[in-house]
């Protein structure tokens, strides 16, 4: 830098580099972490991708003693309360720009840090990438700005040391890194400012995210900001600089510093997995998956743009600034073309471009610092400067969050807890193991039990068997029981009977057959006797068996009851036994169902908890979601008013065009005041432009006229810039006489500047006007029409239009209806255009073009026949020129329409610019031999031999004499004469 306190030599002051500390060695000492809400409330995974704008600054450096010692004056003025700068080429040429801001010559490094750099360092902690890049021609304070270390005095440290500070002071030791690459780009070449002997090192982007890296550079991981300072300094020393006439520390390679950061949130600290220890599960799932936010940090140090001339360099550093400075035209071009939202832009032109593809257009947050000087000695490196700092402003990035899943912190989380579940598996599986075997023993003992309990139940069974016997015995026995009893009553039913009978019987004693009956009662009784006998008997075996049937059912009962008793007593105790082995069983099963109720329950609570994250989760989720989706709703709604506006729009067109129309009448009066000031006949706007435009312009028109003319110029273009070309073309359709005419004024006026022609012809100009001179019967709209086609006619391309769709047919048609000389001296001019272009001049001759020219001679009129004049120039040069170049023969079209004759008797007669054009139109004639009979037969050797001896233009005399020398027929006739 200068003389102005803007140097590094206390940044290159020692050349050994530190040794590198690895990122993995040691760990550094703990930095406190920033307390503030407002930095842990920005941390939030669910942030949505933002699209920001480069922001951009201007800091002007203070006067060199070179510059106070010199005589250029100041080119810059600021006005940083209003954040603009003022660019002064000249006195009376000011241009205002407007920036993010605008930093004074006695802006301080703190303020230019906090303004510029700080809400990138603020976003990198968050996050997001950023990036700060200075900007400027050499020796305008860029590595002061960025790289100053101030280690002598801590308020000149610059953007780089800043930035580190406040990363540092809003980071842990512990979980968060920092890490750094230092590089440079010297001649097209990555070197690595940490490790000098790496050096092309290669540029790779990732083909699915296009980031960038650069394999092989050094990484270094920073304890605090004295190490960063040793690092920093070491860098410096390896970087390439020169002394320049512009800087005495010029930098000649690109400088970037990579800033990695990484900050771990989200997770419980590792030992807090110490609590598991206590033999439960319930903190497995407190614990939360850890995240890290990885940001990166760019500051990049541009070299300085220069010119050979002014910087005074040569040998080796030519080269360097070659390659410099177009590193930053490519940087330039791709500032352009994102300005322009051009679908290509030019990334891989240069490493430069390649290195900040992620700054300009892609996901980080750019800060862009320009630096200016203040002298207008370089004037325009400063305004180069200023227009490249105007484009960045236009540049839109999209910012967006990187997060990722600590991957490593959760892989020692998981193995502590795997360690700790696999030694708790064991235990368990020795509880189990345990269990087992005095379940086994149990299972033995109960297999015993069973086996005695079988033989009970099949004594029991055989028991069962007898006692069902005896019941079928006893059942049989009931059954002869009631067969007898049944006999029994059968008997005495006969009985009574047979009582029933003695008794008739006694009765009938009296009778002859008493004797009778006498024997058969005898029998009778014998009969019953027997009878009462057999029942006795059968009585009696009947008691017998009653008392049978009891004394077995006795015997029975009691066996039946010992059993029972036996069985009863076995099953006590046997029930006893199962008691006490079912109630030890189902405490067991009591134990084991707590512990599964209790291990449901945590499950349960684990699932409830996870579950209030998913919903949290989701509900974070939807609600952007829902946002997103009432804004576009609410786009929707606005796309449907917009659509309706438009039709009100479309509606409102005809309203429209004719307000356009009441102002153009309204600015009438104006235009007409101002046509008035000019003090000459013309008096309208359309003949002043055209006659003042085209090259049949008269010389004797006054100072003051044409400073009406530029004056009423002004007026139509500040109309034009406030009408617009489209809205002014459809006036010339207008129904009013006037409104027509002032509008093809307004045209006319614009064609007569080149910058308008393109526009006019591109939007249907140049056929409006056709349209109109040929359906017009004003002569004032002939008239200016006419200048416009004339001015028109002055482009090469726009002559074949003009005459492919007629125009010259119109003009000659309207030469021949009309007397005033102005009209006939526009479409003289027009026509005058058209001839000098050769091939045109078929379809001039097929339109009446040529012929249209000599009945304009007729009309005696200076002016018109100066155009004449000028129309039968090109045509003869055109003409010649084809018979030169041999793809044109035969007399010339001038001479077949009878033009020789008045070019001969006339050369000498008007004014000196007619005589002119006369006399080249006469020396083109004489160069085609075939025009060689008419000229000698109408006199026209001896104006040639005037020319060659008179006329005002050596060239015109020489171009005489050679046709005269070089036609033996002309040699011939001046012999005999």
């Amino acid at each position: 830098m200068a003389s102005n306190g803007h140097s590094r030599a206390s940044v290159r002051t020692e050349r050994q580099v530190p040794p590198t500390k690895a990122s993995g060695g040691g760990n550094p000492p703990a930095r406190p972490r920033a307390s503030s809400a407002k930095r842990s409330s920005r941390v939030s995974v669910d942030d949505d991708n933002d699209s920001v704008r480069v922001r951009v600054a201007v800091r002007v450096r203070p006067k060199n003693t070179e510059e106070l010692n010199s005589d250029f004056a100041d080119c810059v003025e600021l006005q940083p309360e209003l954040k603009r700068l003022k660019l002064k080429k000249n006195n009376w040429s000011l241009e205002s720009y407007k920036f993010d801001e605008v930093f004074t010559q006695s802006a301080s490094q703190r303020r230019v840090y906090e303004a510029v750099a700080k809400p990138v360092v603020e976003s990198v902690l968050d996050g997001y990438n950023g990036t700060v890049m200075a900007y400027g021609q050499t020796g305008t304070g860029k590595t002061y700005t960025v790289g100053q270390l101030g280690k002598n005095d801590p308020s000149e440290r610059g953007i780089m040391v800043r930035a580190l500070e406040g990363i540092f002071a809003n980071t842990t030791a512990g979980s968060d890194t920092v890490t750094i690459s230092y590089l440079q780009l010297y001649l097209e070449s990555v070197q690595d400012l940490l490790s000098p002997e790496k050096t092309n090192i290669p540029i790779v982007e990732d083909p699915k995210t296009g980031e960038v890296s650069l394999p092989g550079s050094a990484v270094v991981q920073l304890n605090d900001l004295d190490h960063f300072l040793e690092l920093l300094q070491a860098g410096e020393a390896n970087r390439h600089a020169a002394n320049t006439k512009l800087n005495t520390e010029s930098s000649r390679s690109h400088a970037m510093l990579v800033v990695h950061v990484h900050r771990s949130f989200g997770g419980k600290k590792e030992n807090e997995v110490s609590s598991l220890s206590d033999g439960t599960n319930d903190n497995l799932a407190s614990h939360h998956v850890p995240h890290i936010l990885k940001s990166k940090l760019l500051i990049v140090d541009l070299a300085g743009s220069e010119r050979i001339d002014k910087s005074g360099i040569e040998g080796r550093m030519i080269e360097e600034t070659k390659f410099i400075n177009l590193s930053l035209t490519s940087l330039g071009k791709c500032i352009n073309a994102l300005a322009e939202n051009n679908p290509y832009i030019p990334t891989r032109d240069s490493k430069l471009t390649r290195l900040l593809r992620d700054s300009f257009g892609g996901s980080a947050r750019t800060s862009l610092i320009v630096t200016v000087g203040p002298s207008a000695q370089y004037y325009s490196e400063t305004a180069s400067t200023i227009l490249f700092g105007q484009r960045a402003m236009k540049v839109v990035n999209t910012v967006k969050l990187k997060e990722e899943v600590d991957y490593e912190s959760l892989c020692k989380k998981l193995e502590y807890h795997v360690d700790y579940l696999t030694s708790e598996t064991d235990r368990q599986q020795k509880l189990r193991e345990i269990e087992r075997e005095q379940m086994e023993k149990k299972l033995k003992e109960q297999e015993a039990l069973i086996v005695e309990t079988k033989i009970f139940v099949s004594k029991y069974e055989y028991l069962e068997k007898q006692k069902n016997h005896w019941e079928l015995e006893a059942k049989k026995l009931l059954k002869e029981l009631n067969i007898q009893k049944n006999e029994n009553d059968r008997l005495s039913q006969e009985i009574g009977h047979l009582e029933e009978n003695f008794k008739q019987i006694k009765e009938l004693e009296s009778s002859t057959h008493q004797k009778i009956l006498a024997d058969m009662t005898n029998t009778y009784q014998k009969n019953i006797a027997e009878l009462i006998n057999q029942l006795e008997s059968e009585r009696s075996h009947c008691t017998n068996l009653e008392e049978q049937l009891s004394v077995m059912k006795k015997s029975l009962s009691d066996n039946i009851k010992s059993v029972q008793e036996r069985i009863v007593d076995d099953l006590a105790r046997e029930n006893s036994k199962l008691n006490e082995i079912a109630t030890s069983k189902i405490q067991s099963l009591e134990v084991m169902n707590r512990e599964l109720l209790m291990e449901k329950e945590r499950i349960v609570d684990d699932l409830t908890r996870e579950n209030s994250k998913l919903n949290e989760i989701t509900t974070s989720k939807i609600q952007p979601l829902e946002v997103m989706n009432r804004e576009l709703l609410m786009e929707k709604d606005f796309l449907n008013k917009e659509l309706e506006s438009l039709k009100d729009k479309l509606l409102d067109e005809e309203r429209q065009r004719r307000c356009l129309e009441g102002e153009i009448v309204k600015l009438k009066k104006f235009l007409i005041d101002g046509n008035a000031e000019n003090g000459s006949k013309r008096s309208h706007w359309a003949e002043n432009s055209t006659s003042s435009t085209l090259p049949f312009e008269n010389p004797s028109k006054s100072h003051k006229s044409r400073e009406s003319v530029s004056a009423q110029k002004d007026t139509i273009s500040k109309i034009f810039e406030e009408v617009g070309l489209s809205n002014i073309l459809p006036l010339l359709k207008s129904e009013e006489l006037d409104v027509q005419i002032h509008a093809v004024k307004v045209v006319a006026n614009l064609a007569a500047e080149d910058i308008n022609q393109e526009r006019i012809v591109k939007e249907g100009g140049l056929d409006a006007l056709l349209i109109l001179l040929e359906i017009s019967k004003d002569a004032t709209v002939h008239r200016i029409t006419a200048g416009a086609l004339a001015n028109l006619a002055m482009n090469g391309s726009n002559q074949s239009l003009i005459v492919s769709k007629g125009g010259t047919r119109l003009l000659a048609n309207i030469a021949s209806k009309t007397e005033d000389p102005q009209t006939l001296r526009m479409i003289a001019g027009a026509i005058a255009n058209l001839c000098g272009n050769e091939k045109l001049h078929v379809m001039l001759k097929k339109d009446s073009g040529i012929k249209a020219l000599l009945q304009m001679m007729k009309s005696g009129h200076s002016e018109v026949i100066a155009q004449v004049a000028r129309g039968f120039a090109n045509f003869a040069k055109c003409e010649s020129r084809g018979i030169a170049q041999g793809y044109q023969k035969g007399k010339s079209v001038l001479i077949e329409e009878g033009a020789l004759y008045w070019m001969i008797t006339n050369s000498s007669t008007y004014s000196a610019s007619t005589r002119r054009h006369i006399e080249l139109a006469l020396c083109h004639l004489a160069q085609n031999e075939d025009n060689a009979l008419d000229l000698i037969r109408g006199g026209g050797i001896k104006e040639l031999i005037r020319i060659s001896q008179d006329s005002s233009k050596e060239e015109t005399r020489n171009l005489a004499k050679k046709a005269l020398d070089s036609n033996s027929s002309f040699s011939s006739e001046m012999y005999t004469s």
